[in-house]
């Protein structure tokens, strides 16, 4: 095994990797994680400088 296959190993990994990662961002699970955090700015329960 030389240098260009441990090369060709870690390409194929980060594209595995890469692919995984889309498919899981684009799952129905992952929504509705995201659409909590899409709302934490708009938030008012805890208001910064207000007592």
């Amino acid at each position: 095994m030389d240098i260009n296959d441990i090369r060709a190993a870690l390409t194929l990994l980060g594209f595995v990797t890469f692919c995984a990662i889309t498919v899981w961002a684009y799952s129905r699970g992952a929504r509705r994680g995201f659409d909590e955090a899409q709302a934490l700015p708009f938030d008012d329960e805890t208001t910064p400088g207000r007592h």
